[in-house]
Formats: C-alpha cells, sequence, structure tokens
C-alpha cells in the first residue's frame, strides 16, 4: 500500500476539512489546531485527540512536515454580517481586528516555513470584495508573488451537495502545478430540505407563540421599509439560506413548518446532516454550542471533492468512477494589480503587528 499524504488542519473546528481529506483515503492527519474549547472538545471525540490550541503560540519547528495545509481561518472578520455587527460597535474588522483579522500570518508562516506541496483555503465570499477588495489583494499577493504558489479560486455553492444555499470561496495553491480544475458536482436530483430531517423532532424546538408572533412582526416592519430582514420559513421541497452560527440564537433563518403547529427550528442533528457529516459523527455538546459549530463548518461532501482533485494530482490517482456526476471548472487566476501593490502591501505590515 502506498504510502498516505499528510495534512495539517489549521483552525480545525469540529473537523469537517479533516473528515473531508481522510474520506478520500489517501490523506492522513499529523496535526490539528483550534483555540475555541467546546469545538475541540467535539474534535476529541471523533478524532481521538485533542487539537493544540491557539496556533499563534505554536513554534513552526513543532509542527510536522506536511503535503498539503488545509485551513478555514475564521470568517467574521470578513462576513457581510460580522462586519455589519462590528460597525455597529465601533470596532475594528478584517485585518485590523487583531483577535481574528490577523490569523491569516499564521498560515503565511507555516506556508513559508514548511513548503507543502499545496494548500486548500476556504472562506466567506465576502472575502473577495472586503475592504474594496483589499484584503484579498494582500492575501493573494503573499501566496503568489511572496511564497511561490500557483493558486486558482472559486465561489462555489453547496446546495447541489446538501439542500442550503451555502457560498464559500475556495483558494487551492500548488507548489508545481498551475491549471487546477474545481470540481462542480451535479447529482441526478438536488437535495430538498425534508431529506435531512427527522421523524420526530422533540417538542423543545417548536417555536414559543411569543417567538413566533415577534419574529413575524419583525418581519413585517421591515417588509413596510423595504428591507429584505425576516424569517427563513423553508419550503419541505426547497433548500434552506445558510446555517451560520447565530443559529442558536433564535434559529429564524432555517425555519421548518409544521402546520398547524408552529414552525419549528432544526435539531442539532439536522444541523450536522445539512452540513453533509455522517451520521456517525458524535455530538455531545449543549444545542447552542452544536448550532455555533456546524454553522461554522464546512459543507464535507463539497470539501471531499475538492480533496480528491487536490490528492489526484498529487499523487497521479484517477478518480474518475468517484467523482462521474462532476464536472470540472477552471478557477479565477489572480492578475496582480502591481499599480497599486505598493499602497496596499503597508496596510499589511501594519496588520501583523
Amino acid at each position: 500500500m502506498k504510502k498516505k499524504l499528510t495534512f495539517i488542519d489549521l483552525f480545525a473546528g469540529i473537523g469537517g476539512t479533516r473528515l473531508a481529506l481522510e474520506q478520500t483515503g489517501k490523506a492522513e492527519c499529523v496535526f490539528s489546531s483550534e483555540w475555541d474549547r467546546f469545538a475541540a472538545f467535539t474534535y476529541e471525540l471523533n478524532f481521538g485527540h485533542t487539537p493544540v490550541g491557539d496556533i499563534r503560540k505554536v513554534e513552526t519547528k513543532d509542527i510536522p512536515r506536511h503535503n498539503i495545509l488545509v485551513a478555514g481561518f475564521p470568517c467574521q472578520p470578513f462576513s457581510i454580517s460580522g462586519v455589519s455587527k462590528k460597525l455597529s460597535l465601533g470596532e475594528p474588522h478584517g485585518f485590523a481586528d487583531k483577535k481574528q483579522g490577523n490569523l491569516f500570518f499564521e498560515i503565511q508562516r507555516i506556508l513559508e516555513a514548511h513548503r507543502p506541496d499545496a494548500f486548500l483555503l476556504e472562506n466567506v465570499k465576502n472575502l473577495r470584495s472586503h475592504d474594496k477588495g483589499r484584503t484579498f489583494q494582500i492575501i493573494m499577493h503573499i501566496l503568489t508573488a511572496e511564497l511561490g504558489y500557483h493558486v486558482s479560486y472559486k465561489v462555489l455553492d453547496a446546495v447541489n451537495y446538501v439542500p442550503q444555499h451555502r457560498e464559500r470561496i475556495f483558494l487551492v495553491g500548488f507548489r508545481d502545478h498551475k491549471d487546477f480544475r474545481f470540481p462542480v458536482y451535479q447529482p441526478q436530483k438536488k437535495p430538498v430540505l425534508r431529506d435531512i430531517l427527522e421523524k420526530h423532532a422533540p417538542d423543545k424546538y417548536t417555536l414559543s407563540d411569543h417567538l413566533w408572533s415577534y419574529l413575524r412582526e419583525y418581519a413585517e416592519k421591515h417588509r413596510l421599509k423595504g428591507n429584505g430582514f425576516g424569517f427563513g420559513l423553508t419550503p419541505l421541497d426547497s433548500h434552506t439560506r445558510t446555517l451560520s452560527a447565530r443559529y442558536h440564537k433564535d434559529g429564524s433563518e432555517i425555519l421548518i413548518p409544521q402546520f398547524p403547529k408552529n414552525p419549528r427550528s432544526l435539531t442539532p442533528r439536522e444541523c450536522a446532516r445539512l452540513m453533509g457529516f455522517p451520521k456517525t459523527f458524535k455530538i455531545e455538546v449543549s444545542d447552542t454550542q452544536a448550532y455555533r459549530q456546524f454553522g461554522n463548518s464546512v459543507v464535507v461532501p463539497l470539501v471531499r471533492d475538492i480533496a480528491r482533485v487536490m490528492v489526484g494530482e498529487l499523487t497521479r490517482t484517477n478518480y474518475a468512477d468517484a467523482m462521474k456526476d462532476c464536472v470540472f471548472i477552471k478557477g479565477d487566476t489572480y492578475e496582480p494589480d502591481f499599480s497599486s501593490i505598493d499602497e496596499i502591501l503597508p496596510i499589511k505590515e501594519h496588520c501583523k503587528h
């Protein structure tokens, strides 16, 4: 048996990306890092070891050599909702967010020291346009011009894998391969909400009369103002909005109709299914933590298909049978704007400190 490729799992959350890589059958995790103790608990429960904590406190020499670096670096500093919240509170966002925004530079540190064959990064769609594109330009300049990787990126929607509209940007980089093509799954039948629902959800997930009245009044108030804010009552034969980490607050973005009763929120197990986690995945935290964990995770089968192509490139393996329902599209190519890069790079140096 050929030796497996090795990978490290940064900002690992509950291990969605690790699951995806392992499902290729040709990759083995040799290091993981996650600073949230509840997520780390779920990770240890499912994978048998506890990830190390704050990656900023880990010496580069203590990170094993690896073929692939994978990271879903914190998206809140760049997401539309996260930026809006920061602005409303008068707090910094993006790279200026000292707690989370600077964590991309930890990826840079490790890539620079270990020079893995490839990397896979994931973030919110808004990363591309955050700060009028300057954030993305800094990231791409570092990955390409400074570190020398050939990088492809694409915004992909998970709706063909799970009944959820969930757009995320994926960045794939290789030291030697220049023409990466992203897989796009084309199922014979799109998944729908009823596919992932439990037969008998406990009554505690049904909205109270008070909360249901509040949500309807709130939605109507914003409708009259011409805003789009409101709850998301999802038809059973359709797909949901994006599951977010704030789902624990009231579950309003994804509500399940159950007429004549009030709608209900998803159960944690349904959230796991909505993110493509296997039925064997263990959930032993509170509902609040489970909602946060799955809302912050990745859609496992989508990432698995990207990982299959990456592994195929690195091992010259043909995954044609496993990916027969996929088409392949060329990733977007970064074209550096050197006319403005000298103005942008000082921002990078300021943000790292």
